[in-house]
């Protein structure tokens, strides 16, 4: 009986297994065969195309916590379109958890983490696809940098934005909890209002809830195309969202089918489009970081003077938190990411022909815009809030390779004073708390960069303390590591090089006259060059925080910001040619 039963082994190939095939089909397979049946597919199952269905699921915040749902409904998309999902997990570490702490410095690494651990699980299971379901930070990234690396046919999905907690009767994000702690520090709050901003800042599941790293990340996805357009902004808690994620895994058969590759959407064009878009809104710093190491797991050549050329042409016409009004569900109920690319389609401020996942180009993507009649979240582009973007690129004797500020539009351009020096994060921390930054001065936190950090903390805690003290208007700050996309007022990240490196940033010394003048582009050290020579001359390397273990390893093979703080780049080439040339 049993051999007359027919056997999967001689079924023709379906032509979407471009990759799996290897895996899964005939008989010298069927060792691995036995071993996913123990999971439950069918032999039906691995005759179809099978697809990764990557999470970051993780209960250390709420950014994530709706992917285990969110998964499930995007397998049900893929099964009904013809394809075997199989789910895998990664990690992520919670930015607005961890800040302020030691833990912050895991948190750019996990960057590097996560897309190593997304293309070895593609790699290592022959996936035909790849959906990747993101939240926090650099979970957004990552996910765009495997499937640069794998090239299969993929997408990624956002899970969503948090929707707006409330204090005081108002709209309140995580940032509104981080300025309450330093308006607390300041004498201006009391300790209850404190735990009532605590108590409701955050409401349910979804990322944080402003134009801040998440959300900006999200929305340079649609404008690259790797994300559906009209999915990622669909707040987490939305009852649409499982309906986007269900479409999530029917879009990704299409592109197998098609054999549509991440690399034939990601180009020059797409990245200047996506760079617009962090622009016309405000967008976090950190996403000079992430471009370039983007771009290059693409094979696309991409600086911070390449950002800066797109951000210094786009107009800022959302009115975003933090340096606006508006949160990212606000943007989402005044008809979404569209509407900004119909305002900048509108001057030519994209290259309408870039295609995405969904098919669509970036032009129709614009022309079916609809607004909210009477929403206020995006400016025409006639009446932009400020006629060039929120981010710009300075350079200097400072930061030769440059550095980053953000500029809502009404923040001070100019700035002179004397240097008040830190070495780490928590002993600048420590002397905002205690009121030792006055009116005036130049905070300089350093060897907190890629390398130095280890992992460039954001100093979300710095300046959110400063903010609630009411000194935002009155100081500069500057360092060498990284700021939360929630960070506003006069704040300068990225200075590179580093200090750990041996930086201008390094041979500060406390009193100097540093300036900064963002129309020309400057950040410098009022230092003359000969005191300078001298002082180097007696810097010495600070010895690594961190000898073992991931952190040890990130900090041996990283790049500097001004290439993204990669870990591919060129200290891993320089360890490969000595190996291969002794």
């Amino acid at each position: 009986m049993a051999a007359d039963r027919p056997l999967p082994y001689d079924r023709p190939a379906d032509p979407g297994k471009r990759h799996s095939h290897a895996l899964t089909d005939g008989p010298d397979r069927a060792a691995a065969r036995a071993m996913l049946k123990g999971v439950g597919f069918t032999d039906d199952d691995l005759a179809q195309p099978i697809i990764g269905v990557a999470t970051t699921w993780i209960e250390t915040m709420p950014c994530n916590l709706n992917q285990r749902r969110l998964a499930e409904l995007v397998k049900e998309g893929i099964r009904a379109a013809g394809g075997t999902p199989m789910e895998f997990n990664t990690i992520s570490v919670s930015d607005g958890v961890s800040m302020g702490t030691e833990g912050m410095k895991a948190s750019l690494v996990s960057r590097e983490v996560i897309a190593d651990s997304i293309e070895l699980v593609a790699r290592g299971h022959l996936f035909d696809g790849l959906v990747c379901l993101v939240g926090c930070d650099k979970t957004i990234p990552a996910a765009a940098m495997a499937l640069g690396r794998l090239d299969l046919p993929g997408l990624i999905l956002y899970n969503g934005t948090i929707m707006p907690g409330t204090y005081k009767g108002r709209d309140a994000d995580i940032v509104t909890v981080f300025e309450a702690i330093g308006a607390y520090r300041a004498g201006t709050i009391t300790l209850e209002d404190l735990y009532e901003a605590e108590n409701g800042a955050c409401p349910g599941a979804g990322a944080c809830g402003g134009q801040f790293t998440a959300n900006t990340m999200s929305m340079f996805l649609e404008f690259l195309g790797l994300s559906p357009a009209g999915l990622n902004g669909i707040p987490a808690e939305h009852p649409k969202k499982e309906e986007a994620a269900r479409r999530a895994g029917e879009l990704v058969m299409t592109l197998v089918h098609h054999d549509i590759r991440p690399s034939s959407i990601v180009t020059r064009n797409s990245l200047e489009n996506a760079v617009a878009g962090v622009a016309a809104t405000g967008g976090s710093t950190n996403a000079v970081l992430h471009t370039p190491a983007i771009a290059a797991e693409f094979g696309v050549s991409w600086s911070v003077d390449d950002f800066a050329a797109v951000a210094d042409r786009t107009p800022l016409i959302a009115d975003m938190r933090p340096g606006g009004r508006y949160l990212a569900a606000d943007l989402y109920e005044a008809g979404g990411v569209a509407i900004v690319a119909r305002e900048l389609m509108k001057r030519g401020f994209l290259h309408g022909d870039e295609r995405t996942v969904d098919g669509r180009t970036i032009a129709k993507i614009a022309h079916d815009a609809v607004a909210t009649e009477g929403q206020q979240v995006v400016h025409p582009i006639e009446t932009p809030i400020k006629p060039f973007g929120g981010l710009t690129i300075l350079k200097g004797s400072l930061a030769p390779e440059g550095c980053v500020v953000k500029l809502a539009g009404h923040e001070r351009k100019t700035h002179r004073g004397p240097a008040r020096v830190f070495d780490s994060e928590n002993a600048c921390y420590e002397a905002v708390r205690d009121r030792k930054i006055v009116k005036g001065d130049v905070v300089v936190i350093r060897y907190e960069g890629p390398v130095g950090g280890p992992g460039m903390q954001e100093m979300l805690s710095v300046t959110g303390a400063i903010q609630g003290q009411g000194l935002g208007g009155d100081i500069l700050l500057l360092t060498d590591g990284r700021f939360s996309g929630g960070t506003h007022g006069l704040m300068i990240g990225h200075v590179a090089p580093e200090a750990a490196v041996g930086g201008p940033i390094a041979l500060v010394e406390e009193g100097d006259t540093i300036s900064v003048d963002v129309d020309r582009k400057e950040l410098n050290l009022e230092v003359d060059g000969a005191v300078m020579a001298e002082r180097r001359g007696r810097w010495t390397p600070p010895a690594p925080r961190y000898t073992v273990g991931a952190m040890a390893k990130y900090a041996a093979l990283v790049s500097s910001a001004s290439e993204g703080a990669v870990t591919n780049g060129a200290a891993l080439q320089r360890a490969l040619h000595a190996r291969t040339h002794g």
